[in-house]
Formats: C-alpha cells, structure tokens, sequence
C-alpha cells in the first residue's frame, strides 16, 4: 500500500479557495483505480492549514494518480499557499490493527 501527504498551508485570504479546491476533487480522487481511501483536513490549531491523505492499493495505482489531472490541479494550489506544498509518500510494508493495540497495551502494566 502507498499513502501520499499531502500538506498545504493558504494564506489567510486564500483559505476558502484552498478548501474549495480540495472539496471539489476528493470525491473523484476517491473514484480513482486503486484509491483506498483519500480524505482532507483542516487543523484544529491553524485553519489555513490542510492536509490530504490518499491510500493506493499499488505503487502503480499512486503513480497514475500523480500523473493525473486531479493531481494536477492540487499542484496548482501552489500560488494560494503561504508556503511551499508538502508531499510525504510512504511505503506501508505492514499494517497492524486493534489487536495489535490491546497487545501493546497489555505490556504497559
């Protein structure tokens, strides 16, 4: 599994744009081939701040997408953002749940 970052940061003035951008394309990035899952975010202690969260179900599948129009367009954010876009792509080898939780939780006493 991929899962891509992505963090924007709107100037003040920009914010409602950035917002609107980003609720304009989640839903067709979510439709996407090999899409998992993609959702936004606001921070609750800057609200100019937005991160975009997308899982692919291939290497493959996260490279289309980039090279997608959508991705395109998140790109093009960059004249509305305070600072340049951040993008974080990670390889998941391994993912652990719940009981991977009560495990851990089991050790702490």
């Amino acid at each position: 599994m991929m899962i891509v970052k992505m963090t924007f940061n709107a100037h003040p003035e920009k914010h409602l744009e950035v917002l609107q951008t980003l609720l304009s394309l989640i839903e067709s990035v979510r439709e996407g081939p090999g899409c998992r899952s993609c959702c936004a975010f606001c921070d609750i202690d800057n609200k100019n701040r937005f991160s975009l969260l997308g899982e692919w179900e291939t290497e493959k599948d996260m490279e289309n997408h980039i090279q997608s129009y959508q991705f395109g367009v998140l790109l093009g954010t960059k004249t509305l953002l305070s600072e340049p876009l951040r993008i974080r792509i990670h390889k998941v080898s391994q993912t652990l749940g719940m009981d991977a939780v009560r495990v851990l939780r089991q050790k702490q006493g």
